[in-house]
């Protein structure tokens, strides 16, 4: 009997099942993927705020809560939110939007950033309305 119960704690050990010890440790926490964020970019027109393919982003006047984005639907279509993957966090001045189907989008400083449709290389600025309701996106 004696044999049997030292085979089957040799047989646990080896295993890593040994009574009172768990081998798997936890898995890692997630990284935070900032690989999205905004950064400020030096062009013809000074210092604006660009995605990482170096494309100008652009704010709206209409998104003045600091918690939440105003442009949805068409405007969408023509001012593409700056997605953020869900496990992006905010490093300095640059913040994160919950939208109103939930995904995330980059903000400046509580500011909701967009891309225009029509900007497809660095330093185009097509996006500027003339009803004045959309900016370049400017570092303050």
């Amino acid at each position: 009997m004696f044999r049997i119960v030292l085979t089957v704690a040799a047989m646990l050990a080896s295993t890593g099942m040994a009574i009172g010890h768990e081998s798997a440790s936890p898995p890692p926490p997630p990284k935070e993927d900032n690989t999205t964020m905004p950064k400020v970019a030096q062009t013809k027109k000074g210092l604006v705020l660009v995605d990482p393919q170096g494309r100008t982003l652009y704010y709206f006047d209409r998104d003045t809560t600091g918690d939440r984005s105003t442009c949805d639907g068409k405007c969408s279509e023509k001012f593409t939110p700056l997605a953020a993957p869900n496990n992006a966090r905010a490093s300095g001045d640059f913040t994160l939007i919950t939208r109103s189907d939930g995904s995330k989008m980059w903000a400046y400083r509580y500011r909701p950033l967009y891309l225009f449709h029509e900007d497809h290389a660095p330093g185009e600025t097509h996006g500027t309305d003339l009803e004045l309701l959309w900016h370049v996106a400017r570092p303050e």
